[in-house]
């Protein structure tokens, strides 16, 4: 018996959903390193596992940001922000802490996308049928200039 064959949908998907630049990025190993010439620590520069199309959207608006208090510890300035980023099946695996950044958002698209930056909080996703893969993520909050 033949089982379902997802790679027509798939294709549609891709065509209707897929429609932003997403990069996929290993962090960079190791300390930062003082500059002291703009008085600042560079880090080392993330490693592109995958860049091509994709996908970013908030998980759900029910579940909204969340801060869980951590015992002994003060109340996280950091908020959990839901997200979730598809791609095509062909897509590597997300693993774990791995950066995920929308490099261009198509016309018409939402440009407040661009700037930010989202860990993945597991690898991606992988089923018997899909039709994209999908990986959660948490956006990385920007500490606020004084």
């Amino acid at each position: 018996m033949a089982g379902l064959d997802l790679t027509q949908i798939a294709r549609v998907v891709e065509d209707l959903i897929l429609l932003d630049t997403v990069r996929i990025a290993r962090p960079g190993t190791g300390a930062p390193v003082f500059d002291p010439d703009t008085g600042e620590y560079t880090y080392p520069e993330a490693a592109t596992v995958y860049e091509g199309p994709g996908a970013v959207q908030a998980a759900s608006a029910a579940t909204g940001n969340t801060s869980l208090p951590v015992p002994n510890l003060p109340w996280p300035a950091e908020t959990r922000s839901p997200y979730r980023a598809l791609t095509p099946l062909s897509a590597p695996i997300a693993e774990k802490d791995m950066l995920i950044t929308v490099v261009s958002v198509h016309a018409g698209g939402d440009a407040a996308l661009l700037g930010r930056q989202w860990r993945a909080q597991d690898p991606s996703l992988a089923g018997t049928l899909s039709a994209v893969r999908v990986t959660f993520l948490d956006q990385v909050q920007q500490s606020r200039e004084v």
